[in-house]
């Protein structure tokens, strides 16, 4: 009797799939994905050792999804700190620091979204593509906002937002190396939007 109720527990969890992949991004605070495994996520998400298969073929394509959960954890940081702002200079600001906030506080899962094995660059699965897409629309947003508006977008634009994703992405690295302190992120990006080099562009 015991054993036909663990079969079928995985049936009456309700939402299966992402109570799987809330379970493995748990556990990606306190270890690298490299060390995840399928009997492992189902145990942290109360179900049996089979369940994940229902979803998940292997151990691969569980970390392909999770690291899609990942990216839209990241997003939505992202979209909430440029919520809260308003002036197009803080909203630029905001988005930056949790940017590297997320590296920060979430090392493993930041690492996830960026690799390149489950997700090639310029080759996102159909979950991803959106969640990316998004996230440039959202950058470009910001860049825009502190360009001039006489003109349709240019490629100095799309050039600039390059170069502030890059200068932001290494700072990430560097504070999750321990190069530098989280706090230190803020003034580094005040001095750099501070000089006015956007509005010049």
């Amino acid at each position: 009797m015991s054993s036909s109720t663990d079969s079928e527990r995985p049936y009456h969890h309700g939402n299966l799939r992402q109570a799987l992949l809330d379970a493995a991004f748990e556990l990606l605070a306190t270890r690298p994905a490299a060390q995840l495994s399928l009997r492992e996520v189902a145990r942290a998400a109360g179900v049996s050792h089979a369940a994940p298969y229902h979803y998940f073929a292997d151990r691969d394509s569980l970390l392909k999804a999770v690291s899609t959960e990942c990216l839209r954890r990241f997003l939505g940081a992202q979209q909430d700190a440029v919520a809260r702002a308003t002036a197009p200079r803080e909203r630029l600001l905001a988005l930056g620091l949790a940017y590297v906030g997320f590296a920060h506080q979430q090392p493993n899962a930041f690492a996830l979204v960026f690799d390149a094995q489950l997700c090639p660059p310029g080759q996102p699965n159909a979950e991803s593509a959106p969640l990316i897409a998004a996230n440039e629309a959202l950058l470009r947003d910001c860049v825009t906002a502190l360009r001039p508006t006489d003109g349709p977008p240019d490629a100095s634009g799309d050039a600039l937002g390059a170069a502030l994703w890059g200068t932001v992405h290494g700072l990430a690295q560097l504070v999750m190396g321990g190069h530098l302190p989280m706090d230190g992120v803020a003034p580094a990006l005040r001095a750099l939007l501070g000089q006015g080099t956007l509005d010049r562009a």
